[in-house]
């Protein structure tokens, strides 16, 4: 389960831990009472997993799989299988917790999905632990002797699908149980039952998962995972290669010593004087009965002992002396010459001599056997015969087999559990906090942060608090040093930058105005003339004309460079300046040169400061704000989109000023007739677009006018 986005204090920090802890202890009660109760009912069913899919839907993986491993270790002091089937119990506490987590429990489809998942892992592979632990035993009765009996199955599959079948109605009452327990249980105090290693404050689930997510390639979580099991996977890879190599030295020396100890007995039993007699008798009378008795008895005294027999060794072959009979082999008779194996043969002129040798390993006639020779002797000291005992190696592979089985499913149990621990505790001390940390540096570094976005976000780092007592708490402490720094820096350089700002801005208005104080006709020009450019510029940028010139710097540059788009006037003679009447065709050449003045005025500037700044937009307005739209304008004739987009907005804003301002030469035209004559000049001299924002801004355009007592 995800952490909950919950301030957790230390206090209660540690209750939410006790509680959890709590729920552990219920959920395997309830596992254990369920399981003893269906038990002492004679039901075929198990109901001891319960308690773990709740606790796992309720608390989350650990607490499942904690559960689920302790449940099956406790039981196992009353039933040492319990032990093996272990695996299966953490199993369907991390599918109940994964299933849960993606609303499969919410829906009927998803139920039944649930049910179907618990029993495959239950009953399938449920069924393949017996059947590697102990073999399987054919019965006619059982439901998988039935199955095979139809003839569409093998033994196998049978055994596989008898189990599922079984189990079904055991997982089936087990889901429907614990939605009642999730009915009692309210969802809002489930947070209450996960362990919780979170020691700072929480990040959203959404943020925590969506950092995830936006991981380059494996996440730091998936290699910590994979180191971890790569490297229990060598180590248990190594400890089951060396458990079996000492388990199969082991059962090899137990084995050996204990046919060694069946073929001594047997040769104390056999009286190596009577062999001829034996022979000539062919088994006949009551000693021989007798003798044959004991050494069936030495037979039936071990489990390990397959056969047990007396033979005597000559150039063609064994001589039957006794062979006790078993249940899968009859007893060959008395006196019978039996050829020797191919196994045997290496050792046959010592047995001719009647010498003691080791014991052989064969894979022949009666399959593959350890083969014991103990010399029996008659009362000279001669080797009369051997007595034989045999142990079946196959039965050795298939106890190996169940060693292994046995050991690989407590070792899954336990991978399991300390892989969930390890997911665990990796998420909590190294994960979340990184993603805190992160996700709030990432939000602090944004380059349109404002100060105030700046402060809040330093705020919030510190308010993270993380607590892990190791180099990420130092990390996070460092960069809460860092990110303070960095703030108080930032807000250094912004105040400096307003400074320089309203300095420059200051020139701007000082460079402006020495140029309109030697113009008689343009009071206020500058001022008004800025701020139409300013309506003109965000009306563009509402209607999203012009979108990808149009940026909050493309902006800022023009409002703030616009009083110096007549810059170039002051190269201007007073006398054509300042001329009352009509300029002469002389006159307006000259008036006309004020542009390139100021062109070239602005370049200077330019030139003088490194890198882009706003005086590009002044040079571009001061240029070319006398082009038209249709290409007549000058200085060069420009056209349409070729003009600069500062200087087409400006074209509207100085001719609008100029027809709704009085001059020397003319009386200020009504605001009607100024905006009919703007709209006049739409496409012709004009940017339409331009046009058609300034147009319907006129209520902004009126307040203008009125701040500086203009009649509207």
């Amino acid at each position: 389960m995800m952490m909950k986005n919950t301030l957790f204090s230390d206090k209660n920090r540690n209750r939410q831990n006790i509680a959890a802890a709590v729920i552990c202890a219920a959920g395997i009660a309830l596992n254990i009472l369920l399981g003893n109760a269906v038990s002492a009912l004679g039901l075929p069913l198990y109901l001891d997993t319960v308690g773990t899919v709740a606790v796992a839907v309720i608390g989350g993986y650990l607490p499942g799989v904690t559960v689920g491993f302790l449940t099956n270790i406790i039981k196992s002091f009353s039933d040492s299988s319990s032990l093996y089937y272990g695996v299966l119990n953490v199993l369907i506490a991390v599918f109940a917790t994964y299933l849960a987590d993606r609303g499969w429990l919410k829906k009927a489809r998803g139920i039944i999905g649930t049910i179907a998942v618990f029993t495959f892992i239950g009953g399938g592979l449920g069924a393949l632990i017996p059947w590697f632990i102990e073999g399987l035993s054919f019965d006619s009765e059982s439901l998988s002797g039935i199955l095979y009996e139809t003839g569409f199955f093998n033994f196998e599959i049978s055994h596989i699908l008898s189990s599922i079948i079984m189990d079904l109605p055991d997982k089936t009452i087990s889901v429907l149980l614990v939605l009642v327990i999730l009915y009692i249980v309210p969802k809002k105090y489930w947070q209450y039952f996960s362990f919780n290693g979170w020691m700072q404050t929480p990040l959203t689930d959404e943020k925590l998962v969506s950092d995830r997510k936006q991981v380059r390639a494996i996440s730091l979580q998936t290699k910590i995972l994979l180191m971890l099991g790569i490297s229990l996977t060598i180590i248990a890879g190594a400890a089951l290669g060396l458990g079996a190599v000492v388990y199969n030295k082991t059962m090899m020396k137990e084995h050996t010593q204990s046919a060694q100890g069946a073929s001594r007995i047997a040769a104390s039993i056999v009286d190596g004087n009577r062999i001829e007699e034996y022979l000539e008798s062919g088994g006949e009378g009551e000693e021989y009965a007798e003798t044959k008795r004991l050494l069936d008895a030495v037979l039936n005294s071990s489990p390990d002992i397959s056969y047990i027999y007396v033979y005597r060794p000559e150039a063609d072959g064994c001589r039957v002396i006794f062979d006790v009979e078993t249940a899968d082999t009859p007893a060959s008779a008395t006196g019978e010459l039996i050829p020797y194996d191919e196994g045997v043969v290496d050792y046959i002129p010592s047995l001719l001599a009647g010498e003691e040798i080791e014991p052989v390993i064969t894979n022949d006639t009666f399959g593959r056997l350890m083969t014991v020779y103990q010399p029996v002797y008659d009362s000279y000291g001669m080797c009369t015969c051997y007595a034989v005992a045999d142990i079946d190696m196959e039965q050795l592979v298939s106890m190996e087999l169940s060693f292994y089985m046995e050991l690989s499913t407590m070792f899954l149990s336990f991978f399991i559990l300390i892989c969930v621990f390890a997911v665990w505790l990796v998420e909590y001390q190294i994960i979340f906090p990184i993603n805190s940390i992160t996700r709030c540096m990432d939000e602090l570094s944004d380059v349109s942060q404002t100060q105030e976005g700046m402060d809040d976000e330093v705020r919030t780092i510190r308010k993270l608090n993380v607590h892990t007592g190791d180099e990420v708490e130092k990390l996070y402490n460092s960069l809460c040093e860092m990110t303070l720094n960095q703030t108080e820096h930032m807000r250094s350089i912004r105040r400096l930058s307003d400074s320089t700002s309203k300095m420059q801005d200051g020139l701007i208005i000082t460079m402006a105005d020495l140029v309109e104080s030697r113009d008689s006709d343009t009071g206020a020009h500058v001022q008004k003339t800025a701020a139409y450019v300013k309506i003109i510029v965000e009306g563009l940028k509402k209607k999203g004309y012009y979108a990808e010139k149009i940026t909050p710097k493309f902006m800022s540059d023009v409002v703030r460079s616009a009083p110096l788009h007549d810059v170039g006037k002051i190269n201007i003679p007073d006398g054509v300046l300042n001329k009352p009447g009509k300029l002469t065709d002389e006159e307006f050449e000259i008036m006309k040169t004020h542009t390139t003045a100021g062109k070239r005025i602005m370049e200077n500037a330019i030139s003088t400061v490194e890198g882009d700044n706003y005086l590009k937009e002044a040079r571009n307005m001061a240029a070319y704000h006398h082009e038209r739209w249709d290409g007549k304008g000058y200085p060069e004739g420009l056209h349409g989109e070729v003009i600069p987009l500062s200087a087409r907005i400006m074209a509207v804003a100085d001719v609008f000023d100029a027809l709704s301002s009085p001059r020397v030469y003319k009386s200020a035209f009504p605001l009607e007739k100024s905006l009919a004559i703007i709209e006049e000049g739409k496409g012709t001299q004009f940017d339409p677009k331009c046009v058609e924002v300034f147009v319907d801004s006129i209520a902004e355009v009126k307040v203008i006018l009125r701040k500086y007592n203009q009649e509207i």
